[in-house]
């Protein structure tokens, strides 16, 4: 008697969880658990899981009198609740944004420097290893190749970069 009230209460434990979730519906890309709502929309019914949802902010409406170039400036302009910075404060984090993207320029281009060395335009000094296996000198040399095209990207960015914070 006793080992059945506790596998009752086992179960009941591991099935509750089942219970407290409702249907849910997805509708493109919104989920809803009301039936109704979803047989009228066409919603499926999402199976395999719980689901969380959780609701995020609504974007505010754009003015009804705007023209299209008024409605896009507001869209890139900040939310109204954000805090204010002053024109002092701006001009020092713009330059200590300048001074982080110079020192990291710098960096980029000295690792580009010494992977542009190392690969010695496509021949690159062979190692010890690489005289007795020479797919690796081949991987490595296609390593090094593709090691300088992303140093050049980095190097190429972080001076676009620059160029933004210069206008």
């Amino acid at each position: 008697m006793k080992s059945t009230l506790f596998a009752l209460t086992v179960i009941a434990a591991v099935l509750q969880p089942a219970w407290a979730q409702d249907r849910i519906y997805r509708c493109g890309n919104e989920y809803t658990n009301n039936a109704t709502q979803a047989k009228e929309r066409g919603c499926k019914l999402v199976e395999g899981g719980n689901v969380t949802v959780l609701q995020g902010s609504r974007p505010a409406a754009a003015s009804s009198g705007g023209s299209a170039g008024a409605s896009g400036a507001s869209a890139s302009s900040s939310p109204a609740n954000a805090p204010r910075v002053g024109a002092a404060d701006q001009r020092a984090r713009d330059a200590d944004a300048r001074a982080i993207l110079e020192s990291e320029l710098s960096k980029a281009e000295t690792r580009l420097a010494e992977l542009r060395k190392e690969y010695n335009d496509g021949s690159p000094q062979r190692t010890a290893l690489e005289l007795r296996n020479p797919q690796g000198y081949i991987e490595r040399t296609a390593e090094l190749k593709a090691s300088v095209a992303r140093a050049e990207a980095d190097v190429a960015g972080i001076k676009r970069e620059l160029s933004r914070l210069n206008k």
